[in-house]
């Protein structure tokens, strides 16, 4: 197994605008789904996930963790 060329980036994707294009990407065969926690949206991508019927050994979820970065500005 390769890992795709081209993804799904789901950064300002919310609720159910999110669930909707993941589903519809992994329906498309999309294989490759890019999230994050600060994104706020793994319910959504989740759902979409196990709703679309994809064994989850054909996907690459690229998750990322951290803390949000702050500017200070003067």
């Amino acid at each position: 197994m390769t890992i795709p060329a081209l993804g799904l980036g789901t950064f300002r994707l919310k609720d159910e605008r999110c669930y909707r294009i993941v589903k519809t990407a992994l329906e498309l065969g999309y294989r490759a789904i890019d999230t994050a926690q600060i994104y706020e949206n793994e319910a959504a991508v989740g759902q979409a996930i196990e709703e679309s019927g994809v064994p989850r050994n054909e996907l690459f979820i690229t998750p990322k963790s951290g803390s949000r970065i702050s500017v200070k500005t003067s």
